[in-house]
């Protein structure tokens, strides 16, 4: 009979869930979800990146981005095979990454184009490293129930005719940009892009487009997946204070991947949203 499969280091692989945890909400939920129902977890929470309060109170190791050595090490020794990314993380330049030896040799594996390559291709190689080295990497939303977007609407509020023709504009817009791997979101109004999001995230794009907001109504966010994305480690995203960054921005709502996006706090963003007088709907990625 064989023996259970064993790490690096000789201790018996487990159960055991690893997050890899960036900025936002989202750590700290799977977090919360994983101890309500006694499901052991270690955390390697990204510095400058994670929240001080995510790592509060849980088996973690704080490392640089680049320290990829150690915090393979550390997932090792605590026998977790399982991965799951979890939270924002602002992409670092190769001065601020200070590669340690590991991942020098890591990024050498992904070959020397990687950085100059879109989040997709350098999400996707990170994927295959780790994949390699015998880790599997799993979505969040396997985890946390609620966190990925359904089709229709949430909330009381709904698009008006302008709104829907400015839903259609976005897709169509993101779908021609989604090649490139260039952003996520897009701002239209009246038929007019005001804005594409770039690497700057999508509050600061809504903050850059308040002012160019035109006279009259409409006016929406959306949000898409784009073409061959790994979802396993990064999809469209968007929570309460998303909510309340359109609203100051003076959009009529927000439309989002059904099945392609996540909803942090659905709750909190259905309250803010009616409050707020905004829609929020969940659509299919080429049809609104």
């Amino acid at each position: 009979m064989r023996g259970p499969a064993m790490t690096h280091e000789g201790k018996p692989v487990t159960d055991k869930i690893g997050i890899v945890a960036g900025g936002g909400a989202v750590p700290g939920q799977l977090i919360t979800a994983l101890r309500d129902r006694g499901h052991a977890f270690f955390v390697i929470g990204l510095d400058g990146q994670v929240q001080a309060e995510t790592l509060d109170g849980t088996p973690h190791l704080r490392v640089r981005i680049g320290a990829v050595g150690t915090a393979l090490d550390a997932l090792r020794r605590e026998g977790v095979q399982r991965l799951i990314f979890a939270g924002s993380v602002r992409r670092p330049s190769l001065a601020e990454l200070r590669p340690d030896w590991t991942a020098t040799k890591l990024i050498a594996r992904m070959g020397p184009k990687i950085f100059s390559a879109g989040d997709d291709a350098l999400l996707s190689a990170v994927v295959k490293v780790l994949e390699g080295e015998g880790f599997t990497v799993e979505r969040a939303d396997s985890l946390l129930d609620g966190l990925l977007a359904g089709a229709g609407y949430l909330g009381r509020h709904r698009a008006d005719v302008t709104a829907e023709a400015d839903i259609a504009r976005g897709v169509a817009i993101l779908r021609a940009l989604g090649p490139l791997d260039v952003g996520q979101g897009v701002v239209v109004q009246q038929g007019l892009c005001l804005g594409i999001e770039a690497i700057e995230g999508t509050d600061a794009l809504l903050a850059r487009v308040a002012p160019l907001r035109r006279e009259g109504g409409g006016g929406v966010l959306v949000k898409l997946r784009k073409p061959g994305q790994n979802e396993r480690v990064d999809l469209p995203t968007i929570g309460v204070a998303t909510v309340e960054a359109a609203a100051q921005a003076g959009l009529a709502g927000i439309a989002v991947d059904a099945g392609g996006a996540w909803i942090v706090d659905r709750e909190a963003v259905i309250e803010a949203a009616d409050r707020l007088g905004l829609f929020v709907t969940g659509i299919a990625g080429d049809t609104p």
